[in-house]
């Protein structure tokens, strides 16, 4: 049996391009604690193409960044993530 090129989160569903039911678009909070994902930034193999936007981040992987009223938080982190993340600047969402 072989590792998976991916080290896919089982909460990660790449079908709905959500985690934990939390869908992964739209406005984002970077927080220190309570986070409702803990993301890592990696350069390859990531679970999700993450690209920024101004507004009107409607799309899988498109996050625009808020300090209040997010659609959900995240944590960056460099061990243990529940999510590995690579940032774009064209087609993000899932690999």
């Amino acid at each position: 049996m072989s590792a998976p090129l991916c080290a896919q989160s089982a909460d990660f569903d790449p079908d709905t391009c959500s985690f934990n039911g939390i869908e992964l678009k739209g406005k984002v909070k970077v927080v220190e604690s309570f986070p409702d994902i803990k993301v890592k930034v990696v350069d390859s193999f990531p679970d999700l193409r993450v690209k920024l936007k101004s507004s009107f981040a409607r799309d899988c992987g498109e996050w625009q960044m808020v300090d209040s009223f997010p659609d959900f938080k995240v944590k960056f982190v460099n061990s243990f993530p529940d999510l590995e993340i690579k940032m774009v600047d064209s087609f993000p969402g899932v690999p």
